[in-house]
């Protein structure tokens, strides 16, 4: 039997080899006293040489957890998610809302009796005639500063008593704007003799004033919504010429509804142009102005032959005015239509 073979004749193994010398090198109870030269070498070759390839003999280096990154992101744009809808909810509900106005999901801001205007843009605006602003008076043709701010505030009382007053809101006669215009300005003075008592589409006291039918409908509250201003610039003939463009936004409901009555919101922009003339080139009186255009716009207001009157539609009602023309009453930056809707169109408010 030759060196390094077993007893069946195989050759040993070089593992096997190996083990022999370490557990030799180690001092095991087996290992022979003195090693033969091939063990000595094979021993000093072991010690010498590193193990191969950079890692340990039989060692295990685990792997690197994946990153997740991933969901790091979906969490945190989870948890901002939820911020949101904690502090703005009402604008999460509008986003999946779309333009459906009735949604059940707008239920809770709807207007009621304490807070008529709650859901409403007019809610953060200024109440009554607050909410409409002056520009300081600077002079103009024949009118001096101090001239040109007694007009303007006689023109911003006009627009008060016109659209504010809660006896022509309750459709008394409003006596106090006309005594401000000119009474020797035909036209108008004609206007004013008929409307009151046979409006027409032409003749119609809501060219000018907003008045309710007190047996229909009534206000809610004291308070009337505005927002709106007066601009001015020298006329012909130098007159001043004042540009009023104001919004009245009127809560009512039923005559003597109660507590409980259905709220509408009654929206009315009206632009009026006004000329304080100069006296020694045009016949008026002193302390007036002559009406050169008068426009408006209105929604929830009624629609069909003139009655003299704002009729804000009421339950079955409503459904008329929902065939008519979409407007957006709050936007400022439209035109004023010409005199309204006519007799046979509405106006249907995309947001009251």
């Amino acid at each position: 039997m030759g060196a390094g073979t077993e007893p069946d004749g195989s050759s040993r193994s070089d593992e096997e080899w190996e083990r022999f010398l370490r557990e030799s090198v180690a001092g095991a109870a087996d290992a022979p006293t003195e090693p033969s030269a091939r063990a000595r070498e094979v021993t000093g070759r072991l010690r010498t040489e590193p193990p191969n390839g950079s890692e340990a003999w039989r060692g295990y280096t685990p792997a690197r957890p994946e990153r997740r990154t991933g969901w790091y992101l979906v969490g945190l744009l989870v948890s901002l998610a939820l911020l949101v809808v904690a502090f703005v909810p009402g604008r999460v509900v509008d986003l999946f809302a779309g333009d459906d106005h009735a949604a059940p999901a707008k239920a809770g801001r709807n207007p009621t009796m304490d807070e008529p205007f709650r859901g409403s843009p007019a809610a953060d605006w200024a109440s009554g005639a607050s909410g409409i602003t002056v520009p300081e008076a600077r002079a103009v043709g024949w009118m001096s500063a101090a001239q040109v701010e007694q007009a303007l505030a006689r023109s911003r009382d006009f627009i008060v008593t016109s659209g504010l007053d809660r006896g022509v809101l309750r459709g008394e006669r409003p006596e106090q704007a006309i005594a401000l215009i000119n009474p020797h300005q035909k036209d108008v003075q004609d206007l004013l003799k008929t409307a009151f008592q046979t409006p027409t589409e032409k003749n119609d006291p809501l060219l000018l004033f907003s008045r309710f039918q007190p047996s229909r409908s009534q206000l809610v509250g004291d308070v009337v919504k505005t927002k709106g201003q007066l601009t001015y610039r020298e006329g012909e003939r130098g007159a001043l010429q004042v540009t009023a463009d104001v919004t009245f936004v009127y809560p009512v409901t039923r005559a003597n509804a109660g507590g409980d009555g259905e709220i509408v919101r009654t929206i009315v922009r009206r632009e009026l142009v006004l000329s304080w003339d100069d006296p020694d080139k045009v016949t008026t009186q002193p302390g007036t102005f002559s009406i050169v255009s008068y426009k408006y716009d209105m929604t929830n207001g009624g629609c069909g032959a003139p009655t003299g009157y704002l009729t804000p539609p009421f339950g079955d009602e409503r459904r008329a005015d929902e065939a008519g023309e979409e407007v957006d009453p709050y936007d400022r930056d439209a035109p004023v239509a010409q005199g309204g809707f006519g007799a046979d169109e509405c106006g249907r408010a995309t947001r009251s």
